[in-house]
């Protein structure tokens, strides 16, 4: 049996977490990336090359019968142009080079951002789609590409994650754990009563897998089954830490003004769809993965915050080294930015 994959973005967090798993899997693994992957997985065969080059997505789908396509420029990027040349033209690139090889299946990572501020929760495969900035257009527009080249015969399905937490991620979240460890005071906005799901690396791994694995073109919703407020969570992880955190209100409005304009003026790393949703509900309903997949999320919130915090503090100097700047943004330190301001005021 063929159980060669191809993952696009293999060198970036959650994209190398992936193919870890499918080498532990039997797969034989090729990694399309910008970069090269890390030095731990010397095993796989690694296509240097960028996702708006059509020929270069060509040729590292031949010989391949599945596809993970993860390549994205994330939030933090605040790039429109970006947005649509990457997430965008990248993906109809891998679709055609997929349909081009003769690839049995894609699995296409989407975002949650597709949705904006839910009507109600929770959100379900049913829910109308309705993004509220950029970076959500542009993975909607990915997962309408999808759509098109299942009708010409190419089986796709979509995976929609909630936010992705797991030993190793850094970004946004480097920003709240260097905060924890320093005893700082973490804000929620208002009450901090807002639920909000998150998903561990492994668990989407697993989920990203099985529907590689399944045939027929479809989409699953992704989350964690244990989840709680965001007070709750971030609680947890101050009680966990014992630096002396704790967690403090500010109020909604006026923090969320302060964000979008001092993350429009390149102030804060914060990107429209962190000031947007930080302080709202979003959770999903994932009985259709559950059932269909017999997939079963093992992290709650809590659990994530945790081993992703104690995963910070140990390698903490080390990622502070010279080469931190040549990670993917999940895997880099981010710049408080104006954000420095903000923990002496809480």
């Amino acid at each position: 049996m063929n159980r060669t994959a191809l993952v696009t973005g293999g060198s970036g967090y959650f994209g190398s977490l992936l193919v870890t798993k499918l080498l532990e899997r039997g797969y034989a693994v090729r990694v399309f990336d910008i970069n090269p992957p890390d030095e731990s997985l010397s095993s796989v065969e690694a296509v240097i090359g960028d996702i708006r080059d059509l020929s270069a997505v060509t040729a590292a789908c031949s010989g391949i019968r599945y596809v993970f396509h993860n390549v994205a420029q994330v939030p933090l990027a605040k790039d429109r142009k970006l947005f649509q040349s990457v997430n965008c033209g990248g993906t109809r690139n891998l679709l055609e080079a997929s349909k081009i090889q003769g690839v049995q299946k894609v699995v296409y990572t989407s975002s949650s951002a597709v949705f904006g501020i839910p009507d109600k929760n929770p959100v379900t495969e049913g829910t109308a789609p309705k993004p509220l900035e950029a970076y959500g257009a542009a993975k909607l527009e990915g997962e309408n590409l999808c759509q098109q080249y299942r009708k010409i015969g190419l089986d796709v399905t979509i995976i929609r994650p909630r936010t992705i937490i797991g030993h190793g991620r850094l970004g946004i979240f480097q920003i709240l754990f260097e905060w924890v460890y320093n005893g700082q005071n973490i804000p929620v906005l208002g009450r901090g009563d807002n639920i909000y799901q998150f998903v561990h690396a492994d668990d989407l791994a697993d989920a990203c897998i099985l529907a590689g694995e399944r045939r027929g073109a479809t989409l699953y919703n992704c989350g964690t089954d244990k989840y709680c407020t965001m007070r709750e969570t971030l609680e947890e992880l101050c009680k966990h830490a014992g630096t002396g955190s704790n967690v403090k209100s500010i109020p909604m409005w006026p923090a969320e003004v302060g964000m979008r304009l001092t993350g429009a003026m390149g102030l804060s790393p914060l990107g429209p769809y962190h000031a947007l949703m930080y302080g709202r509900s979003l959770y999903f309903d994932i009985r259709k993965a559950q059932a269909e997949l017999n997939w079963r999320p093992a992290y709650s919130n809590a659990e994530m915050f945790k081993q992703s915090y104690d995963w910070y503090v140990i390698h903490r100097e080390d990622l502070r080294g010279p080469d931190s700047k040549n990670r993917s943004p999940h895997r880099s330190n981010v710049r408080e930015g104006v954000l420095s301001l903000v923990k002496h005021w809480v």
